[in-house]
């Protein structure tokens, strides 16, 4: 029996609304976006296009990503791909979805970069090359190192600055500061893991699939954290700052570890739902003016 493209979507809503309880608009949207795939088309084509009929063979296509969905899996990885502060990336399984409370630790680093500076940036556990990119589009004169300990993440990185033609990043395989031997940068830039390692959440939703080295650290989550933050001076230029994202409640925890370890001016902002989201500090050293 033939059915029309506005059908199609209406029927694939309810089904997804059924079997992963998202909200009505949530789900029309990713019925929609499954039936672009499947058809090919931009958003504007599906709507202004909403009677006509479905082929058969389009319509098993869409059958079969709608089926991959209503198992669970992130639409982001059955779409390849995910916008991140106005950029297309690729995305795999090999890597971090990107998420909107990852922008602000853009947005925060933007602020301590100034415009027209050749500033050295580190963004570390780049995965999809989210962070790095976003600050290299819109700091074009800096310089950013994005390095990842998954062969599979940097690859996805390396194809995503290929792909958005961003010239001012270069990635390198590196379990955090380990190949950077010598290496100093003005601002150092982080969306670690920092997930508590036994946090239900992990078997919930999206993270079900997503890499759990990417998510995960130790049993209160700041394993990693701990390792950046106390190796971080080696690398930062003096005046130079430290930012990371965290969970909501690891705020304390994390400026705790800073001025612990010698950083100053340390400070936590909010995400865009108000949750505590990045902390920053900086490195209290100060460019020698001495002359002899």
């Amino acid at each position: 029996m033939t059915i029309t493209v506005r059908a199609a979507w209406i029927e694939a809503q309810k089904r997804i609304v059924d079997s992963l309880q998202l909200e009505a608009s949530e789900a029309k949207f990713e019925a929609q976006l499954l039936l672009q795939t499947a058809l090919k088309v931009s958003r504007a084509w599906l709507l202004s296009h909403e009677n006509d009929a479905l082929q058969a063979n389009i319509h098993a296509e869409f059958e079969s990503l709608l089926s991959r969905r209503l198992q669970g899996e992130p639409i982001a990885y059955i779409l390849g791909q995910r916008e991140f502060y106005g950029l297309d990336l690729i995305v795999t399984p090999n890597t971090l979805i990107p998420r909107p409370d990852t922008e602000t630790l853009v947005e925060v680093a933007l602020v301590k970069i100034p415009d027209n500076t050749n500033y050295s940036i580190l963004d570390l556990g780049t995965g999809t090359g989210a962070v790095a990119l976003a600050i290299a589009k819109h700091r074009p004169q800096a310089s950013i190192i994005a390095v990842d300990a998954s062969h599979g993440a940097l690859d996805v990185a390396k194809k995503n600055v290929s792909a958005l033609a961003i010239t001012n990043v270069q990635c390198l395989l590196s379990n955090w500061f380990a190949a950077l031997e010598g290496g100093r940068f003005d601002v150092i830039v982080s969306n670690p893991p920092y997930i508590e390692q036994d946090d239900q959440h992990l078997t919930q939703g999206d993270l079900r699939f997503e890499p759990l080295s990417a998510l995960a650290s130790g049993a209160d989550g700041l394993d990693d954290i701990r390792q950046i933050i106390g190796n971080c001076l080696i690398h930062l230029k003096p005046q130079g700052w430290l930012m990371l994202e965290h969970g909501y409640n690891q705020a304390e925890l994390v400026a705790d570890l800073m001025a612990q370890n010698g950083l100053v001016n340390i400070e936590t902002i909010n995400d865009f739902g108000g949750n505590d989201r990045v902390t920053i500090g900086k490195n209290p050293l100060i460019v020698s003016t001495h002359w002899d």
